[in-house]
């Protein structure tokens, strides 16, 4: 197979694969619009520069409603225990974030059957040790959520249009991976039949040579 044809039917298969590969840390911000009678998941994402390094974090998540002017604190975790603190979210939150490690980039929380009173500012901190050759590190990192709660969902006509753009970018890259799949096995169908064409071939014309051969040959 010649090279073009080797990288073409390569970049085929890493694209094909390249979506169970498991990226790097990113720092999304939360979705700030919530609606009412669902659940809501309250995003808090918090990379550690360095990977190689371990560590443990715990996290605490502080709610002022609408109007107010004080801060509660409502939920804290702290590997593996995650503990509602105020009464107006008893059992209507959840951990959602890194689960099975106190080593903790993830502090999102998930809050069930949303109300319109939880529509306010949410703080998220993270108190994160790092355990360095030369002692342990402590760090505080702070996340702010403006919640908004509606009626109904809010669809801005960008974020259809992306949405649209997306599953109909994703379809193209299927049909042309699809294609570069069935081009490469024709072209090593097509080679193979070539080379055992040939092979034949060079096998007939090694019979005639033996034949020849044989029938130059004079018995005395």
């Amino acid at each position: 197979m010649s090279p073009p044809i080797r990288s073409l039917c390569a970049l085929g298969f890493i694209l094909m694969f390249a979506r169970w590969c498991d990226g790097s840390c990113a720092e999304v911000d939360s979705m700030t619009e919530a609606v009412a009678g669902q659940d809501f998941l309250l995003g808090c994402i918090s990379c550690k520069r360095r990977e190689e390094v371990s560590g443990a974090s715990t996290v605490d998540w502080h709610f002022k409603p609408a109007g107010g002017d004080e801060f509660f604190h409502i939920f804290h975790y702290d590997y593996p225990t995650s503990t509602i603190l105020h009464e107006d979210f008893k059992s209507r939150l959840e951990w959602g974030g890194t689960k099975g490690t106190a080593d903790l980039q993830i502090g999102a929380i998930y809050i069930r059957n949303v109300t319109f009173n939880d529509t306010g500012t949410y703080t998220c901190t993270f108190e994160r040790s790092l355990f360095l050759a030369l002692g342990t590190e402590h760090v505080t990192i702070k996340k702010t959520v403006e919640l908004t709660v509606l009626a109904e969902a809010n669809r801005e006509l960008t974020a259809v249009i992306s949405e649209i753009m997306m599953y109909v970018i994703i379809v193209v890259l299927q049909l042309w991976l699809i294609g570069v799949l069935i081009y490469c096995y024709k072209k090593i169908y097509a080679e193979n039949e070539a080379r055992e064409a040939r092979k034949a071939l060079h096998a007939k014309n090694k019979l005639i040579d033996s034949k020849e051969t044989c029938d130059g040959v004079h018995l005395e």
